[in-house]
């Protein structure tokens, strides 16, 4: 959290959205969200369907990075890791739920198209019947 926090610089508002692992409902994690005004967003109990972006995404990265390499130690994983999440998933890799965009062209795409109403990124709409 504290790189992605440093990297993106989010507007306070912002959603962090998690499963409701230990981790993430412990007292020190809950009190840096609020320091940073990121709201906190949790799946619902046995529920993967409400972080199922999340689970896609670990999904993509176990297949086509971990499962695709064999790394000599810690340090190289990391690495690897962090090569595959910066230079290639968010900057190359089209996704199907941004319109055949990357990550970082959804959000160039947007800024570009309208600017005033959603600021630094993307904005989730939902609807209702």
């Amino acid at each position: 959290m504290k790189l992605a926090i440093s990297n993106r610089q989010p507007p306070p508002g912002v959603a962090h959205h998690s499963d409701q692992g230990v981790q993430y409902v412990c007292r020190d994690y809950m009190e840096a969200l609020r320091e940073h005004g990121m709201l906190p967003s949790m799946s619902r109990p046995a529920n993967p369907y409400d972080n199922a972006t999340c689970e896609s995404f670990l999904r993509t990265l176990k297949r086509e990075e971990i499962s695709a390499n064999t790394y000599r130690d810690f340090e190289q994983l990391h690495q690897g890791l962090k090569e595959f999440i910066e230079q290639y998933y968010n900057r190359c890799r089209l996704h199907s739920a941004l319109s055949y965009r990357s990550p970082e062209g959804f959000e160039k795409h947007v800024a570009e198209t309208r600017p005033t109403a959603f600021g630094r990124g993307a904005m989730v709409t939902f609807f209702s019947t």
